[in-house]
C-alpha cells in the first residue's frame, strides 16, 4: 500500500491532483488506514494514471466521471465508452481547428509588428494612437453614430 505522497511521486501527479481525484471519486479502489488516511493499491496507481491520461488529453472531470462509473459497470458499457471517446475526439478536433484561426490571426500580427518594427508600415497596433490613424480603417473602427 502507498500513501499520496508515494503515490505522487509514481504518477507524476502533484499531491493535491491525487487528493482531488480521490476526492471527486475518480479512484474507486482508494482505501482508507485506521487514521483515515488515503491508501492506495496497485488497481489504484492504474486508475490514477488512467486519470492522468484523459485529463492530459483535456477530458473534464466530470466526463473522466463518467468514464470511470462506466467502466466499474464492465465490458457491457464498451460502446458506450466508445461514443464518449469519440465525442470528446470531435470536441478536441473542434478546438484545434479554433486553435489554428488563433495562431493564423497571430502570424498576420507578428507579421504587421515585424512591419513597424522595419519602418514599412506606422504602428496600427495601438488603441490609445486610432483616433490619428482612423482614416486608413474606417470600415472597421468604433462610430458613435452608427450606434445612435
Amino acid at each position: 500500500m502507498y500513501t499520496v505522497k508515494e503515490v505522487a511521486r509514481i504518477t507524476g501527479l502533484t499531491e493535491h491532483a491525487v487528493r482531488f481525484y480521490t476526492d471527486k471519486g475518480l479512484v474507486p479502489s482508494v482505501q482508507r488506514n485506521q487514521n483515515n488516511f488515503r491508501m492506495f493499491d496497485e488497481e489504484s496507481i492504474n486508475w490514477l494514471h488512467g486519470i492522468k491520461c484523459l485529463k492530459q488529453s483535456g477530458m473534464p472531470v466530470d466526463v473522466i466521471k463518467t468514464y470511470i462509473d462506466l467502466c466499474i459497470e464492465g465490458d457491457s458499457t464498451i460502446p458506450q465508452r466508445y461514443t464518449l471517446m469519440m465525442e470528446h475526439k470531435e470536441d478536441a478536433l473542434a478546438k484545434l481547428e479554433e486553435a489554428k484561426l488563433h495562431v493564423a490571426h497571430l502570424e498576420e500580427k507578428t507579421a504587421l509588428y515585424q512591419d513597424i518594427l522595419e519602418n514599412r508600415s506606422p504602428d496600427t497596433t495601438n488603441p490609445a494612437h486610432w483616433d490619428r490613424i482612423q482614416h486608413m480603417h474606417g470600415d472597421v473602427f468604433y462610430s458613435r453614430s452608427a450606434t445612435r
